[in-house]
């Protein structure tokens, strides 16, 4: 995102240009791209579920794991538990060291290429930041960041280096994501002013946080588990992964952090958004602790170059979904409102996925139902302006791009401004009403008391 005059292709321009070397140094690999064998020697920076779930297809991509680091360390054996499963994984990872603290593994292991960071929002930016500065090229899992600050810091390093970083918003690897950016930015719906986004998944109502601590497990350490955010009395089911600890607003910031990465993603990139100029929303129960049951979200967006001003909507909740004018357009197709998904409304019809920018479908003025957005006959002329990852796999895409073989489509100088609309909304939610935000400012106007939720402190012990 563009928080100044300039517009998005000037700056780009001018950080191409030679006199921008020198006032944005590049921030370059800290060793050889890949080791001789042509294998990336990986850590691991966090160990638990989601880690679990990415680790196959990691090993798939032919890397080392030479380091292992988590405040957990009974997370370690059930992670070489994965690795077994895969051929050749054992002997990947057999050797890894394991490390408590991620600085130590930072400053330790000098082999390390590369790092994959899932270790809840709460740590992604500050993993990240120190990642990026010690060299390492960095996978980092959604959300990216905790605050507007974080996403913008996050941004200029993203813009400095040379380095291959990847957001975990897989979705922005298919075909049909990257066709939808395409047939919209073609002109095929005509202007679009309106863009929903939803899941219906909700949580309990909004709750205060519990002051009786838990008994805390053998080998966790739980002051470095909170890490950056405040120290808390423990709790069992804050370990729940981040539909546990992402409901609470000290280490996460719900669904539209959660989710919002993804069902934003399509819209920021095919629509062009540039700054927020307004965000409001709604939720039905008193803010506390944790995030709402439910919520919708509304940001406004100014006019760019051949896009009309828009407005784009987070729904989530147990009944959350498009307008209702919308449902018929889905029940003459599927006889169903889908229950996660992106609609965009536009004035020659509509286009709309799942909430991961995947699957995108067609329904145009005159048509009786929705069509691939692959196949739909109206789009036929509209040549294909993106390129395409062979085989659609996210992580092989970073892999590659860290070995010097072409770039990743999700890096952090793109996804930290998707992050940033999520983090406004999170801004207007605990301020308690609509804002206008002064993007250039970095501040919500005439609002000097929400300084702190644009730049939430930070513990420094972990730092």
């Amino acid at each position: 995102m563009v928080h100044s005059s300039v517009s998005r292709r000037n700056l780009l321009k001018g950080i191409g240009a030679a006199g921008a070397a020198a006032a944005f140094p590049q921030i370059l690999p800290s060793g050889a791209w890949g080791a001789a064998n042509n294998k990336l020697n990986v850590a691991l920076l966090a160990c638990g579920g989601r880690t679990g779930q990415i680790l196959p297809s990691i090993l798939r991509g032919g890397c080392n794991i030479v380091a292992m680091c988590d405040a957990d360390s009974r997370r370690f054996a059930r992670l070489r538990q994965v690795a077994a499963k895969e051929e050749g994984g054992e002997q990947a990872i057999e050797k890894a060291k394991t490390y408590e603290d991620y600085r130590k593994l930072l400053e330790t292991e000098k082999s390390v290429d590369a790092v994959v960071i899932a270790a809840g929002q709460r740590w992604h930016a500050t993993m990240s930041k120190a990642a990026i500065l010690a060299g390492k090229h960095v996978f980092c899992e959604k959300p990216l960041c905790h605050s507007v600050a974080e996403a913008r810091e996050l941004r200029e390093l993203g813009m400095k280096t040379r380095l291959a970083t990847q957001i975990g918003s897989q979705g922005g690897t298919t075909d049909t994501f990257r066709r939808s950016m395409e047939v919209i930015q073609a002109g095929l719906l005509g202007q679009i002013r309106e863009v929903h986004c939803w899941i219906n998944r909700g949580f309990p109502p909004s709750a205060p946080i519990d002051m009786n601590a838990d008994p805390i497990p053998d080998g966790l350490n739980w002051d470095l588990w909170c890490g950056p955010s405040a120290f808390l009395p423990f709790k069992q089911y804050y370990l729940g992964g981040c539909l546990a600890w992402g409901r609470w607003l000290e280490f996460g910031d719900g669904h539209l952090a959660d989710m919002g990465a993804h069902g934003l993603n399509l819209p920021w990139r095919a629509l062009k958004l540039g700054p927020v100029e307004k965000c409001s929303v709604t939720h039905p129960e008193p803010l506390k602790d944790s995030y709402p049951s439910a919520t919708d979200f509304r940001w406004d967006f100014g006019a760019r170059e051949g896009f009309a001003p828009v407005s784009v909507w987070w729904h989530d909740g147990a009944k959350a979904g498009p307008p209702e004018q919308f449902h018929k357009d889905y029940l003459t197709t599927y006889n169903r409102v889908p229950t996660d998904g992106v609609l965009f409304v536009g004035e020659k019809g509509l286009l709309s996925s799942n909430a991961w920018g995947v699957g995108g479908v067609v329904k145009l003025k005159d048509d009786a139902k929705f069509r691939g957005v692959q196949d739909h006959e109206a789009a036929r002329d509209i040549k294909p302006s993106l390129p395409r990852m062979k085989g659609q796999n996210h992580m092989q895409e970073w892999i590659d791009a860290a070995k010097g073989q072409g770039q990743t489509f999700q890096p952090f100088a793109t996804a930290a401004d998707i992050a940033e609309i999520a983090m406004i909304g999170i801004v207007a939610l605990r301020l308690g009403r609509p804002i206008e935000w002064d993007a250039a400012g970095m501040k919500v106007k005439g609002a000097p008391e929400a300084d702190i939720l644009v730049r939430r402190p930070h513990r420094t012990k972990w730092l």
